[in-house]
């Protein structure tokens, strides 16, 4: 297939034999039950010439590649953590072509999608900040910390705590 793809035309078993021949030693009929396999299953289609076939790729190798991963993320009980996988495995250069894909197929009315990359935020939503002042005090309980207030004299009251403007 990767020479019906190639050449982008119509192709004998000759000219591929040929071509296979530089790189190693194959036989026509090897070849030949390839390229009949291939129009079998549907991949390549033939037209008569003479007493040969011309074969010809029926679909492009973006959308064999696109077919193969369709075909794969179906096969998976998550598809969601199957396409993280999946991206965590891009390298740099491949999530640009994802990025361009993406704004492909959403046209130029919809948002912008940012590019991969690195998280922008420097630490996790779900991790507090090491800021002491901004962590609530761990120790704080109900009791005053006055020793002179009565029990019960600030309850409901929050002693650190701008007095409440009542509108008066």
């Amino acid at each position: 297939m990767t020479r019906v793809w190639k050449w982008n035309r119509p192709v004998t078993v000759r000219e591929v034999l040929e071509d296979l021949q530089q790189e190693r030693t194959i036989a026509y009929t090897t070849v030949m039950t390839v390229l009949d396999n291939l129009h079998q299953k549907g991949w390549v289609r033939r037209e008569a010439e003479g007493r040969a076939y011309r074969y010809e790729a029926v679909s492009t190798r973006a959308a064999y590649a696109a077919a193969l991963m369709n075909d794969a993320w179906a096969q998976s009980d998550n598809p969601a953590a199957a396409l993280v996988a999946f991206f965590g495995m891009m390298s740099e250069e491949q999530r640009h072509a994802l990025a361009d894909a993406v704004r492909m197929v959403q046209g130029p009315e919809t948002p912008r999608v940012p590019e991969p990359g690195p998280a922008t935020t420097d630490k996790p939503a779900d991790k507090p900040d090491d800021n002491p002042a901004e962590k609530p005090d761990d120790k704080q309980d109900d009791k005053p910390d006055d020793k002179d207030d009565k029990p019960g004299e600030n309850a409901g009251e929050n002693p650190g705590a701008a007095p409440e403007d009542d509108g008066r």
